[in-house]
């Protein structure tokens, strides 16, 4: 579908909820944080308690799923690791496929990596060659968008296969590190933290 097709999509199911899909279940009480993991000055927020609350992550998975078939996308792409997870349960609610975005040397056969910048190091991210075929649409998928720097590291590297990236969807977003000024197509959270 056309990036313009898949805004109008987000914008439907959307509806004026500022970019947070609509639920029953306030996923807010099933997210917990945790200071200082993984180092010092860090809050993590933690989807490990959402996963295991069946009511809070089967709306989650329904919600994401709405607003991604809106789009009606070819395949999702998961970013390691509990990107899997979500973009998983999404691919099969949706019946559609899934490409695997991983550290580099984790993935068996040819792979395409990519090098990118965050705050305080350089990483890479890497996809099987075969993973998407050329033109295809893909919606980028992971638990949390932060600064937005992994996100666009996989959105690049899935173009860089001859993908169409419509979107990109997450479980959390943390409004305070902007990270989807980061991104250069549609973005679409459930939860929103702005400190």
């Amino acid at each position: 579908m056309a990036r313009s097709g898949m805004v109008r999509g987000l914008t439907l199911i959307l509806g004026k909820s500022g970019g947070q899909a609509m639920k029953s279940v306030d996923l807010k009480e099933h997210i917990r944080t945790i200071p200082d993991f993984p180092k010092p000055g860090i809050l993590f927020y933690d989807i490990s308690t959402l996963l295991r609350h069946p009511g809070a992550w089967r709306t989650a998975v329904r919600d994401l799923s709405r607003v991604v078939g809106a789009g009606a996308p070819d395949m999702l792409a998961g970013i390691e690791a509990r990107g899997f997870l979500v973009a998983g349960a999404i691919a099969v609610d949706l019946g559609i496929g899934l490409a695997m975005v991983r550290k580099p040397g984790k993935l068996p056969g040819a792979t395409l990596s990519h090098s990118y910048e965050l705050e305080y190091r350089a990483d890479s991210v890497e996809i099987q060659t075969d993973a998407v075929e050329s033109g295809r649409s893909v919606v980028v998928v992971d638990d949390v968008l932060a600064t937005g720097g992994t996100a666009m590291a996989a959105i690049e590297l899935l173009r860089r296969a001859g993908a169409h990236v419509a979107a990109a969807a997450f479980v959390i977003e943390l409004g305070f590190l902007d990270g989807r000024a980061c991104l250069d197509v549609p973005v679409v959270s459930l939860v929103r933290y702005d400190r």
